[in-house]
């Protein structure tokens, strides 16, 4: 089970932080899902998680249950880099 961390820009941390969406989108596709906050005055923020499967991930991001959960949380989509522990 490969290890992906994933770094984003949000609207507002304290919400995305907060955000029950998150363990709602992501169960059952991954687990172990950890968060950060870059410090100082950013909204740039990354998640990391053990990925069950890769395929059905990329399949949720792209979906409009994935997209719908981004608007909610704030996710700027544009600025999402994902990296997959090699």
């Amino acid at each position: 089970m490969p290890k992906l961390i994933a770094t984003h820009e949000v609207d507002d941390v304290a919400h995305w932080l907060a955000s029950p969406k998150r363990d709602e989108v992501f169960a059952g596709l991954a687990k172990d899902l950890t968060t950060f906050v870059l410090p100082g005055d950013s909204n740039r923020v990354a998640l990391s998680m053990d990925v069950a499967d890769m395929d059905a991930l990329d399949a949720m991001m792209k979906s409009d249950r994935g997209a719908e959960a981004m608007k909610y949380d704030g996710v700027r989509p544009e600025t999402i880099v994902m990296y997959i522990e090699g």
